[in-house]
């Protein structure tokens, strides 16, 4: 049996039918009326990485199941599979059937792919090792203490719940991608504070753990009153406040030293709850405040160029193909997608033959080179007759 992963069928599929089989959690079952007044079933099933929707009609022999089955549930789906170019592309089923997992099967599809676990295992290693390398030891006990009490929660939990990284673990792969994209930075302006910025880059997006968290036995990413009323941005400023606060309940946290610090621990805390409170970078797109600090531009930047990459990278997959090079919109990206330019994968010249290949250059233009005659006695004589008359030469 050819059990593949949504994401593969999406990248498999072409135009004529053919049979896979793919596992996921039934995320929602809504029966619907056609246009006609016939109902029928929108099944919407989830993996770790994709989502994908497929209609039971009245005629279908598992429509009656339809009924039947709820939310959350675990199935192998099994059908001929197509791109159907007259609905933009999209992945369509025909002769499709639907049964329960085994709870064996559904915990293996819980892990995801052995790709992704060990991409998120590396990312969240990444991101451990680069907060234990922090020499604030405020920002260092402040990282640490986050990772240590929701270590769990952060790799279950989205980094958005629809355009880029909305899956299971994603906000994992968006932060450690950040990070890695911060230290870079920081090397190259070595004006930023890179304590600050990769303690930004950790809680940036920690509020999620509330916004974009999945279930603990699911892909369903349920919405929640605090999320709503709240909001990832003030929530992930109560996290810095409470945690520190914590720290400095805590006697074995060696508080009591950070009096004496410079920059002040105040300052400190206070840099870092901007990073939080800034990072979307205009109050239009829902900052309370606009950046107002280097470390505080970079971290907008860096966070929307991670986002923006995520998208172009999911968009290649999931937009309808209009020519050659040329796919449709992906929203929020700004047009229609462009195949991005290849890369050179030929040989340069070696160094020695490019320099030899210089110097024949030059010795040909040497050689090409017509000899300036040397000047008569008469023409000199007439320079020094035009030099007195009170002519400058030039």
């Amino acid at each position: 049996m050819n059990i593949v992963s949504i994401r593969e069928l999406k990248q498999t599929v072409v135009e004529i039918p053919s049979e896979f089989t793919f596992h996921a959690q039934l995320d929602a079952a809504n029966k619907k009326t056609t246009r006609g007044g016939n109902p029928y079933y929108e099944l919407r099933f989830a993996d770790a990485e994709e989502t994908q929707v497929l209609r039971v009609w009245d005629n279908a022999p598992q429509f009656a199941d339809c009924a039947q089955i709820q939310s959350g549930q675990f199935f192998a789906i099994t059908g001929q599979f197509y791109k159907n170019v007259e609905h933009r592309g999209s992945v369509d089923a025909k002769e499709w059937r639907f049964e329960p997992l085994t709870d064996e099967d559904a915990n293996r599809l819980l892990a995801g792919s052995e790709s992704l676990q060990k991409k998120q295992a590396e990312d969240y290693d990444f991101i451990e090792t680069t907060v234990k390398a922090l020499s604030d030891p405020r920002l260092n006990a402040l990282c640490n203490r986050l990772l240590d009490q929701f270590g769990e929660r952060f790799r279950r939990t989205g980094a958005a719940r629809d355009y880029h990284h909305a899956r299971r673990g994603g906000l994992v792969e968006h932060v450690a991608q950040m990070m890695r994209a911060a230290v870079k930075i920081c090397e190259a302006y070595p004006e930023l504070n890179p304590d600050l910025l990769v303690s930004g880059v950790l809680f940036h997006d920690i509020g999620k753990l509330w916004e974009n968290v999945f279930t603990e036995k699911g892909f369903t990413m349920p919405y929640s009153d605090v999320g709503e009323l709240i909001g990832h941005i003030p929530m992930g400023m109560e996290i810095v406040n409470k945690l520190w606060r914590d720290l400095h309940d805590d006697e074995s946290a060696g508080t009591d030293s950070w009096r004496d610090l410079e920059p002040a621990s105040e300052q400190v805390r206070l840099h870092l709850l901007h990073l939080i409170a800034s990072h979307h970078g205009e109050m239009a797109f829902g900052a309370p405040v606009v950046p107002k600090t280097p470390e505080a531009q970079a971290l907008h930047y860096i966070d929307n160029l991670d986002a923006k990459m995520e998208m172009f990278d999911r968009g290649y997959l999931v937009a309808a193909q209009l020519s050659k090079n040329v796919f449709e919109r992906v929203r929020p990206l700004p047009g229609r997608l462009v195949r991005p330019l290849g890369r050179f994968e030929g040989e340069l010249d070696e160094p020695d033959s490019a320099i030899d290949e210089v110097e024949e250059l030059a010795e040909g233009i040497e050689d090409a080179t017509l000899p300036i005659p040397e000047p008569t006695e008469e023409e000199l004589s007439a320079v020094d007759e035009d030099a007195g008359d009170g002519d400058e030469p030039f």
